[in-house]
C-alpha cells in the first residue's frame, strides 16, 4: 500500500507541476495583459471562461493531491530506511504547497474572478501570478524528493 501511495504521489506531483507551468506560461497571459501604453490589465471574463480551478485543478490537485499528500505524510512518518528522509521532504513540501494554495491562491482567485479591471485588481492579479513561482517551486521540490524516495524503495 505504501509503494502504491508513493507512486500515485509521484505521478500526481508530476502532472500538477507540468500543468502549473503550462497554466502560468499559456493561460495566465490571457488573464493578465500589459503594455507600455496602457499598463497592466486584469481580464476577469477570460479567467471565468477558463475556470481552471473547477474545470481542471479540482480533479488534479485540490482533492487528489491534498489526499495523497496527507496519506504520504502518514506513510513517510512511519517508514524507515533510506527513503524516509526523501519521502518526508516530499510530503512536507507538498503540504506547504497545499497550505498556501488553500490559504492564499484559491481565495485570491475567487476574489479576482469577481473583480473588474482596475489598477487594484491588476496589481492583485500580478501578485498572484508572481507568487505562483513559489508554489511551482514547492511542487517541484516535492516531486523531485518523491522520485528520490521512490528510487530508494
Amino acid at each position: 500500500m505504501q509503494t502504491i501511495a508513493l507512486w500515485l504521489f509521484v505521478i500526481n506531483l508530476g502532472v500538477a507541476f507540468g500543468a502549473g507551468v503550462y497554466e502560468h506560461r499559456v493561460v495566465v497571459p490571457r488573464w493578465i495583459s500589459s503594455s507600455r501604453e496602457t499598463g497592466v490589465h486584469w481580464n476577469a471574463e477570460a479567467a471565468r471562461q477558463d475556470d481552471t480551478g473547477r474545470r481542471f485543478w479540482a480533479f488534479v490537485s485540490t482533492l487528489p493531491l491534498t489526499l495523497l499528500t496527507l496519506v504520504n505524510l502518514f506513510f513517510a512518518w512511519q517508514s524507515s530506511g533510506a527513503s524516509r528522509v526523501w519521502w518526508l521532504a516530499a510530503a512536507l513540501a507538498a503540504l506547504a504547497d497545499r497550505v498556501i494554495t488553500f490559504s492564499y491562491f484559491i481565495p485570491a482567485m475567487i476574489r479576482l474572478m469577481a473583480a473588474i479591471d482596475s489598477p487594484a485588481s491588476a496589481a492583485a492579479a500580478t501578485r498572484w501570478a508572481n507568487l505562483n513561482y513559489l508554489r511551482h517551486a514547492f511542487v517541484l521540490v516535492a516531486w523531485l524528493a518523491a522520485l528520490n524516495a521512490l528510487r530508494g524503495r
